[in-house]
């Protein structure tokens, strides 16, 4: 066997079955928050290279071996064992931050706490990821392709949204582009999303499903999971041919991602949300929920909330209340650095949830550089 089949077969070894769940777990909990990618955390726990090739070996010669019902030699050539540990973790990351300990309120509660631990998480990846390189790749000449990272990524997340259609190519565009991101460290796949205008819709289209219009609402998504399949295929090849050839440089240049989505981590900013009105309900006005609507002194601050739309008359003639169902976004951001002057103004300033945030991050990676330590084939 040659050494690049020999590299690129699947290593997985059921003894690494808690370390793989938990570096899935890493993973499922960073594509939760806006801003970063599972792949940032697939780089920093040292899977990475893996993550790629795994995604690879789903070619043409798996649905060769699948057509003539041969699957033994699906398993031998698909990596499924890496894929599903690793994705068991990332479901359970998924239900765990949803519906155990909501990550994407406290993003909204307790923002400097949320997005200060990703930072300090991901500033101490830089340096541990740079560490862990030859030394003969940290001189002078590595700062260029770490510098072309950093501005290409840089770019990338402060690209401002703009109206987009909703035609099948360039739904099909969308996916493509996203699900790279998804794969590509420092850059979110949903924030992708949210530059070309598509998150919500994607959304929508998804939230239909199971309801009466169903039907429509497959069609509409087929363009975007068609785009998807096919820029994770192609652009898993891309990835893992720098990686085999130019291992150290495509390395640094991923580093550069990770300092140029520094910028959307940072805790403190000022964030700007655009609010959508996802479903109204016709309530009467004696309605329990309608009362308490009307008696909340303040707007909650969360990523769902309901609020109390026009008061009108049914076709029965009896008076109702409209109760909207509103989901927030974030759709901008713009840091700033929180002085004795942010204090004296309207805007909110927590300090010691930011700096607890960054340093629990910062533990978190000397945890993680453990796991890369003790986790075997990493």
């Amino acid at each position: 066997m040659s050494k690049t089949k020999s590299e690129n077969r699947d290593k997985t070894d059921w003894k690494e079955s808690p370390y793989l769940i938990i570096k899935g777990f890493l993973m499922g909990s960073a594509d939760i928050v806006p801003g970063v990618s599972g792949g940032t955390l697939a780089l920093i726990t040292g899977i990475y290279h893996r993550l790629i090739f795994a995604i690879k070996s789903v070619d043409s010669k798996v649905a060769k071996h699948l057509l003539k019902l041969r699957f033994n030699k699906v398993f031998e050539h698909f990596h499924w064992k890496f894929l599903l540990l690793l994705f068991t973790g990332i479901i359970l990351a998924i239900i765990f931050f949803t519906r155990v300990v909501p990550l994407q309120v406290y993003m909204f509660t307790h923002p400097e706490l949320v997005y200060g631990l990703f930072f300090g998480l991901i500033l101490g990846s830089v340096f541990l990821l740079i560490a862990e390189l030859d030394k003969e790749h940290r001189n002078i000449k590595a700062l260029l392709p770490l510098l072309i990272g950093s501005a290409i990524g840089f770019w990338v997340v402060t690209l401002v949204p703009t109206e987009t259609p909703e035609t099948f190519w360039y739904v099909f565009i969308s996916g493509a582009v996203a699900i790279c991101a998804m794969i590509l460290p420092g850059i979110s796949g949903s924030y992708i999303l949210l530059i070309f205008r598509k998150y919500d819709y994607i959304l929508s289209q998804l939230g239909a499903i199971g309801s009466a219009e169903t039907g429509q609402a497959l069609i509409n998504i087929l363009p975007f999971v068609i785009g998807a399949a096919t820029g994770l295929i192609l652009f898993s090849r891309v990835l893992s041919w720098l990686l085999n050839r130019y291992y150290s440089i495509t390395l640094l240049i991923l580093i550069g991602f990770l300092i140029g989505s520094l910028y959307v981590i940072w805790p403190y900013q000022d964030r700007e949300y655009e609010e959508t009105v996802r479903s109204t309900e016709m309530l009467p006005p004696d309605h329990r929920l309608v009362t308490d609507l009307k008696e909340r002194d303040e707007t909650p601050n969360k990523p769902e909330y309901q609020r109390l739309g026009e008061e009108v008359e049914a076709d029965s003639g009896e008076r109702m209340v409209e109760v909207e169902s509103v989901s927030r976004k974030l759709i901008s951001s713009k840091p700033y650095f929180p002085t004795k002057e942010n204090y004296e103004t309207e805007r909110e300033v927590n300090l010691a949830q930011g700096l607890t945030g960054m340093g629990l991050g910062f533990l978190l990676i000397i945890g993680i550089a453990f796991l890369r330590k003790r986790s075997p084939n990493s």
